[in-house]
């Protein structure tokens, strides 16, 4: 072997060993990454949880699903849960704030209802402990459905095919036709809508190469810059009520005179405290904040840049951390809309009053 092709060959050699040794150091950064990460958030599982004290039947189930889509809970027989959480649309109504009888409009944007059971609460301030409770709210307000419970109960009543189905979701009961059966039916199909295997959940589950290396950047800085400090757990957010402005307030567009939990509590500490939204199909859920003023999720990410935490992240970071976002975006939940029962003498006629 003469001293060129001995050259040559320690050249390749070398060359070899440094790309391994690169791929190694990317493998061992990406398994030190997947382990951060995985003391930070859960996947979403792939089936919903048990509620307490509210046990899932398939009865149960059937009836939350007709009552989500029926429009005629509502006082002007128009407007169902799924109107203003259209699961065939992310669980929201890609508007700023929903749209509620007689065309008026809510004070915050509608929240989505897929995977909201794993909430710490329900609504932005969190006045509903459960999705139960929060069922009862939107029927019960003016902007909303702007009916009354007596008038939902009967309604409920005048349909043969409801009672039946009433008393075989909530057996043993002298009365199953209740408001409160209403809202706990609602609240077992509205716990079933759940987003599973988005690839953040494959990567969190042990596949590295769920997501690309922008990607993990993305997830990187997303970390270390503190947004998973509010945005963490199974629904990467949820959990916690957190201020609005921490380093700077958002414009008023943004903010649109909301205190937030203060309505709830009167607490002076609760001052635009909201529960953090959900990043779980952030993609398919526009507008963001409570307000609805922000369309583009590379522009809510640089708000919360400038609002939050601070960090004078370049525009390259905040596209990654966009581009690490949309990796969370699930299976959706295929429902088959339900064959409403035929309305009775009894059935209330619709009013826009």
């Amino acid at each position: 072997m003469n001293t060129a092709t001995k050259v040559f060959s320690f050249s390749k050699i070398m060359l070899t060993a440094t790309i391994m040794a690169v791929c190694t150091m990317t493998a061992f950064a990406s398994d030190a990454l997947m382990t951060e990460a995985q003391g930070i958030f859960k996947p979403i599982p792939a089936y919903p949880p048990e509620i307490e004290g509210n046990p899932a039947t398939a009865d149960k189930l059937e009836l939350g699903k007709m009552l989500f889509f029926e429009p005629r809970i509502s006082k002007s027989g128009f407007i169902s849960c799924n109107s203003c959480h259209n699961v065939g649309m992310g669980g929201m109504d890609y508007q700023p704030t929903s749209t509620g009888h007689g065309w008026k409009q809510g004070p915050r944007n509608a929240p989505t209802v897929l995977n909201s059971v794993y909430n710490v609460a329900q609504f932005w301030d969190g006045r509903a402990k459960d999705l139960a409770e929060q069922a009862k709210g939107p029927i019960q307000a003016g902007v909303e459905m702007n009916n009354t419970p007596e008038n939902v109960v009967k309604t409920l009543k005048s349909m043969p095919e409801y009672v039946e189905l009433f008393k075989s979701s909530f057996p043993g009961e002298k009365d199953p036709v209740t408001f409160d059966n209403m809202a706990k039916a609602i609240e077992v199909f509205e716990a079933a809508l759940i987003t599973p295997d988005s690839r953040f959940d494959k990567f969190l589950n042990g596949n590295s190469a769920a997501l690309s290396n922008t990607e993990k950047e993305g997830l990187k800085l997303f970390i270390d810059n503190g947004c998973a400090s509010c945005h963490g757990g199974i629904n990467m957010g949820g959990d916690d009520y957190y201020a609005m402005g921490v380093v700077n307030m958002p414009g008023k567009d943004i903010m649109a005179g909301d205190k937030g939990r203060f309505s709830v509590t009167h607490a002076k500490d609760d001052e635009f405290m909201f529960k953090s939204p959900s990043l779980r199909n952030i993609e398919i859920t526009p507008p963001y904040f409570h307000s609805g003023a922000v369309w583009g999720l590379q522009e809510a990410v640089a708000v919360m840049n400038d609002s939050q935490i601070g960090a004078d992240l370049s525009d390259k970071d905040i596209e990654k951390i966009t581009a690490f976002l949309l990796t969370a975006t699930g299976v959706q939940p295929k429902v088959e809309y339900p064959i409403l029962p035929a309305p009775t003498d009894g059935t209330l006629k619709p009013s826009l009053k």
